[in-house]
């Protein structure tokens, strides 16, 4: 059964006189630093000196410096770079300063999981993970919400790591709205098994193959643009607000039952032993390896596969469809 925690069962008081050190003042970064500072945590930030990042934590009041000094400065070492850049800035910035007695922390598990990183044995590791972005994380404390998070315990030194890590997912406004207790290994694959099979890759497969099924049947792209592409987000919110239940109570009977007749065509048997190997793949660490290789390499295939994926049709035909909707924001990359 799910364990929870929410503010009642956390106790700031427990990080009172020590320093965090926020590693990154990206996404996530910018988010934490700020509302652990509201809540009367001491913070530094720790950048690159110069980057657009250091420029906007300085504009958010804060005095940046490097990851070195931040480190040496700190009871509790908060690593929020991306993945792929971990190992090096730990090994080079953070390792040397990671003493008995401190707190080594993250937002998602890979390092740790995989041991690309490998802190020592006498200090704790925890994560606090919030299940939306930054912003958002940001948006809703302000309010006095907060977005939910998830919270592990990889290695418990001090004895007083979870209590440490409850009182973090306080101070940024997770145990407002509910934090969930899981494990290191439980968060890292699941969040890779989704992004992978669901979210950034079944789902984009999914869109990509429609479109090309109705072009190639000789239909308009911008039509099919409209039925594959837009209109998922319509969807998708109504999973958002209510789940698959409300997604089928809104859409039209005729909708819901060539959904609930024909879905399973496309995503049946074989996609499903899909997913089994991409999930065997993930827990074995065959994919982290890769990407860890990728990255190591300077990354030429996958600069490659995202150049393409810019220049296929669907992306060609949405570009110039959601000029002619301004309500949209249109980003381009």
């Amino acid at each position: 059964m799910v364990q929870m925690y929410y503010d009642k069962d956390a106790d700031l008081g427990v990080l009172s006189g020590k320093t965090i050190a926020i590693i990154g003042y990206g996404s996530q970064g910018h988010a934490q630093a700020q509302n652990l500072r509201d809540s009367g945590v001491n913070v530094i930030v720790a950048e690159v000196e110069g980057s657009p990042n250091w420029k906007t934590a300085e504009e958010h009041g804060f005095k940046p410096t490097t990851a070195a000094k931040a480190a040496k400065k700190a009871d509790w070492v908060q690593m929020l770079v991306p993945d792929e850049f971990q190992p090096v800035v730990y090994r080079k910035e953070l390792r040397r300063f990671m003493k008995p007695g401190k707190t080594y922390g993250c937002s998602h598990g890979f390092a740790i999981h995989f041991g690309t990183v490998k802190p020592p044995a006498d200090v704790d590791i925890v994560m606090v993970a919030p299940k939306g972005p930054g912003h958002l994380v940001r948006s809703e404390f302000e309010k006095g919400g907060g977005v939910p998070c998830l919270v592990a315990v990889k290695q418990d030194a001090s004895g007083n790591a979870k209590k440490m890590a409850l009182a973090y997912a306080k101070g940024i406004g997770g145990a407002r709205a509910g934090v969930i207790e899981t494990t290191f290994d439980e968060e890292t694959e699941t969040d890779l098994f989704g992004e992978q099979a669901v979210l950034c890759g079944g789902v984009a497969e999914l869109i990509k193959a429609g479109f090309d099924t109705l072009v190639e049947a000789g239909y308009q792209p911008e039509i099919a643009y409209f039925e594959c592409m837009h209109e998922m987000k319509l969807i998708v919110d109504l999973f958002y607000q209510g789940g698959l239940s409300y997604m089928n109570y809104s859409v039209s009977n005729t909708a819901e039952y060539g959904g609930l007749t024909r879905g399973p065509r496309v995503v049946g048997k074989q996609s499903r032993k899909a997913m089994q190997k991409i999930l065997a793949d993930v827990k074995s660490g065959k994919f982290a390896r890769e990407w860890t290789r990728e990255a190591k390499s300077g990354g030429a295939n996958f600069k490659a596969l995202e150049a393409a994926e810019k220049n296929i049709l669907i992306e060609k035909v949405g570009r110039n469809l959601r000029r002619m909707m301004p309500w949209i924001k249109s980003k381009e990359v």
